[in-house]
């Protein structure tokens, strides 16, 4: 893609997010090491994820208020901040399980503000015509990142530990910061607005909810969100538990998910047009669930990896298409608002979803909660092709199809 901003853009988020990936997966390792406790992995993702669901409408608001490239510099900043403060509580053993919570809680507020000032500053890089490709590309690095980053935690944590990872994220963050700085990007007009955050996002959920592919298309990502998702919370209880693994089968089955998700974002990168997104949304959903439910009940490490791969290809190609659906249909205006609406929707519920994973896997265990989460997945994706996807082949709505 001939856009230099968008290839700063992507360079520098390629390193920064493999930094991302590691801490993540360093993240989730010590808190179980630390405790054991299949209910504290849920409450580290809910610390993680719950800033979501109440400020990224503030996040939207300030995304169409304000100067975005600004406020994607300024979020990265912080998180860069963050890391450092994180590797240095851990390098010098004063980190427990409640810090590394709070920490999370922290990084969670920082990306309730940077997912929809970010996801809206893509069209500024690369024009809305070049957007879909922009979005599958973007979704291409961050999923490259996951292939890469726990992978290389999972070693990283064998030789040096945990806190070294933390390190070398924030190193990463210099990358894309860097990079924001050498963009040459043109001021848009800001229009002045006396709404409140909160009337704000009411603007953009009231223009999602008021056109039936969007409205469904969110829906059943935020049923993703909340019940498919959550297999990465169990991740170290399927390492070391289930497969009797160590910290690099951890980071094994996390980039297996990752790989899948790059291949499965550069599939759909090579669509031309925005034609059959509702038919491909209920295919890649359908497909992420079933595969869920046979992870659930997996005993062997290679199994897991194959299932895993499929689970993230799908997944990924889902969240692709709902985001093109959006970004194609609202005007710029009410970009960020919208955009704030689909991270409400996508990642504000998925600290709903690991509260309730960790509850319920301390009562019946891992296994069967993530396969009880996967029937409630495809139960979700058979009511959207009832709903939408026939309904559109009957009344031949081929432009929201």
């Amino acid at each position: 893609m001939q856009h230099r901003n968008f290839q700063l853009f992507i360079a520098g988020q390629l390193i920064s997010l493999i930094g991302t990936w590691m801490q993540t997966t360093a993240q989730l390792w010590l808190v179980y090491k630390l405790t054991g406790s299949a209910a504290l992995l849920g409450v580290f993702g809910f610390a993680s994820q719950v800033p979501m669901l109440f400020l990224s409408s503030i996040g939207g608001y300030v995304g169409d208020r304000y100067d975005r490239h600004r406020g994607v510099i300024a979020t990265q900043t912080i998180s860069m901040i963050l890391a450092f403060a994180l590797a240095g509580l851990t390098l010098t053993k004063l980190i427990n399980e409640w810090e590394l919570i709070v920490v999370a809680f922290l990084v969670g507020i920082v990306n309730a503000f940077d997912v929809p000032i970010r996801q809206a500053f893509l069209v500024h890089m690369v024009g809305k015509e070049d957007l879909p490709n922009a979005i599958a590309l973007n979704s291409s690095i961050f999923n490259g990142a996951r292939v890469a980053g726990p992978a290389i935690a999972g070693f990283a944590i064998a030789w040096v530990g945990e806190g070294w990872c933390f390190f070398l994220n924030g190193l990463s963050f210099v990358a894309v910061i860097v990079a924001l700085l050498m963009m040459r990007i043109e001021r848009r007009e800001i229009k002045p607005s006396t709404d409140s955050p909160l009337r704000s996002f009411v603007q953009g959920f009231r223009f999602a909810m008021s056109d039936l592919p969007m409205r469904s298309a969110l829906l059943l990502l935020s049923v993703l969100s909340l019940f498919g998702l959550q297999y990465s919370v169990f991740m170290p209880i399927y390492a070391q538990d289930i497969l009797k693994g160590n910290a690099r089968t951890l980071g094994l089955l996390m980039s297996s998910a990752g790989i899948g998700a790059v291949l499965g974002a550069l599939h759909f990168a090579a669509r031309t047009h925005y034609k059959g997104l509702a038919r491909w949304i209920a295919a890649t959903s359908t497909t992420c669930s079933v595969c869920l439910i046979l992870f659930s009940q997996a005993k062997t490490f290679w199994l897991c990896v194959a299932v895993l791969f499929v689970v993230g290809s799908a997944a990924t190609s889902q969240m692709a298409a709902t985001n093109t659906l959006i970004q194609n249909r609202v005007p710029d205006e009410l970009r960020s608002r919208v955009m704030a609406v689909y991270a409400t929707m996508f990642m504000g519920v998925q600290p709903i979803g690991a509260l309730l994973a960790g509850g319920v896997a301390k009562r019946i265990g891992a296994p069967y909660t993530l396969t009880a989460f996967g029937s409630l997945v495809l139960l979700g994706s058979l009511i959207f092709i009832v709903r939408v996807v026939m309904r559109l082949r009957e009344t031949q709505a081929a432009p929201a199809d």
